[in-house]
This record gives C-alpha cells, structure tokens and sequence, in this order.
C-alpha cells in the first residue's frame, strides 16, 4: 500500500485557504481590464489554489506606484494581520525608475518583509522582472542605468527567495520579454494573455510542491484583446500621466546616468567602471542583508 503525504500545515487548518498579494502594478493586475477593473495574474491563480470545495480568502494590498518602502511600511503590517498561508511579493521595478534608488535599503526592506511573512508560516511567492527600459526599447545610454538596476534587484530576489525557500518564478529571461503577444500596450505589464501565463506558471510550482490543488488557469485569453484605438487611448491617459509623473523624477537623474555612460564611452573605458560601481553596491547590499 502506497504510503500519502501528510497534509501540510495550511492543508490540515480550518477555515479558508488565505492568499495575499503584496506589490506594485504587475500584481494589482494592470493590463488585464475585466468588466472595468485590473484583475492580473493574481485572482487567477486564487481560483486555482484549493480544491474539495474549500474556499479561498484573497486579499490584493498591491498598488500601482508602490515601492519596496511601501510594500514594508503599509503592505506588510496588513499582509500580517490577514495570516495567510501563501504571500506572493513582487517589488523593485518602481525603485529602479526614482532618484532615490538604492540597493542596500531595497534588500532590506525586501528581507524584513519576507522574514515576517515566513516567520507567520506563509509560502512565499516572488518573481525577478525585465528592466524598463529594454521594455520600452530605450537608446542605450539611458537603458543601460535602468538595466544595471534591475539586474541588482533580481540578484537581491534571488538570493532572498533561497533564503525563505520562496516559490520564485523567473520572468526577465529572453523568450518572457520578446514574446510581444504577452504584454499590453504600455510595453511594461503583461496583457492577459501574460497574467494568464504568469498565474499558469506559479500553479505549476506550487502544484509541484504539493501547494496547489485545484484546476490550472487558462493559458488562452477569455476576452478578445483590446483594439489599437483602445490601446492608443490608454497610452494617451492613463500611459501619459504614467511618463509624466515618471519623468519629473527620474528624467533628471536618468539624464545624468546617460552623460555618465556617454563619457565613459568616450574616454575608451565604456561600461566597465560603471558595472564594477553597481557590483559593488550589491555585494554591500547582499552581505549587510545575507550577513545578519
């Protein structure tokens, strides 16, 4: 007689299976527009989690804008008081788009979220993102900053994520960024066809981890996409307040960044003494975190 897993500790809990989302934009659900609102890659795979007729209990507490600040101080302390026994958090992106950005606080505020949320028993959730500006096919001199932070971010993801034994997902690879069919028209979230396989793709490694018992979300989208005149208006509202507000921050600095790459290239140098500078800063970031 084959012998059967026991149930883990939110499988043998009563009451409804609960499932919060920390983050920002990609997990408020923007770019996937049902019946007027975001809904995104997160109630769907909510839908997915119990099976048995337990229910489900989703509290969504991301919001478009939030960074690594807010998801500690506002996010985490209502993420707590919900105790949930699965906590997806996805933040960073917003950090490496303001004047402000740094590493070391980003690390830290990440690792004090999850230590809190895996100290309460949660299954973490997390996923490394493409960088902005190969999203939005920026020249060079200005994507290079964007993607030397990114590319920080996801390091300081990666390495928290083994440290909680987070289910992470790995987005910012090559065959995610340049399958256009997934995003929307702000070439910065996914449409639904990208939370559909952002959502598939978390059911399957919770599903291989015995955490996910219920029927996988839809790959194939359930609305047709929206038409080029719906997309242009987007981009011409809501995308156009998103550039401004974006720019009166970072555009200064991301200026600057650029002349830096400019002159380095110049002098011969090129990128080098500029990725050593963000090497270093991350191995800082990684040793006053990692070294705790």
């Amino acid at each position: 007689m084959e012998a059967t897993a026991p149930p883990t500790a939110a499988e043998a809990a009563p009451g409804p299976f609960r499932f919060a989302v920390l983050g920002d934009s990609f997990s408020e659900g923007v770019g996937d527009r049902v019946n007027g609102t975001w809904r995104g890659w997160a109630p769907l795979l909510a839908d997915g989690l119990a099976a048995g007729g337990r229910e489900t209990a989703f509290l969504n507490l991301a919001v478009g804008g939030a960074l690594s600040r807010d998801v500690d101080e506002d996010q985490r302390p209502r993420a707590l008081a919900f105790r949930p026994h699965l906590a997806s958090v996805v933040v960073g992106v917003n950090d490496t788009l303001r004047q402000s950005f740094d590493i070391e606080l980003l690390a830290r505020r990440l690792d004090r979220v999850l230590a809190d949320l895996d100290a309460a028993g949660a299954v973490l959730l997390t996923a490394c993102l493409p960088d902005p500006g190969r999203m939005l096919g920026l020249p060079p001199p200005l994507a290079r900053p964007l993607a030397r932070r990114q590319r920080s971010v996801n390091s300081v993801v990666h390495a928290l994520s083994d440290r909680y034994d987070a289910v992470h997902l790995h987005l910012a690879d090559t065959a995610w960024t340049k399958n256009r069919a997934l995003w929307s028209a702000d070439r910065l979230h996914p449409g639904e066809r990208g939370h559909r396989a952002v959502a598939a793709g978390f059911h399957r490694l919770l599903a291989a981890r015995g955490l996910a018992h219920g029927r996988p979300p839809a790959r194939e989208p359930g609305q047709p996409p929206p038409t080029r005149a719906e997309a242009l208006h987007w981009l011409a509202t809501a995308g156009t307040g998103w550039a401004l507000r974006r720019s009166r921050d970072l555009l200064p600095q991301l200026l600057l960044l650029a002349g830096a790459e400019l002159r380095h290239w110049a002098d011969g140098s090129g990128t080098g003494p500029l990725d050593a500078r963000a090497d270093a800063a991350l191995a800082a970031a990684l040793t006053a975190t990692m070294g705790r």
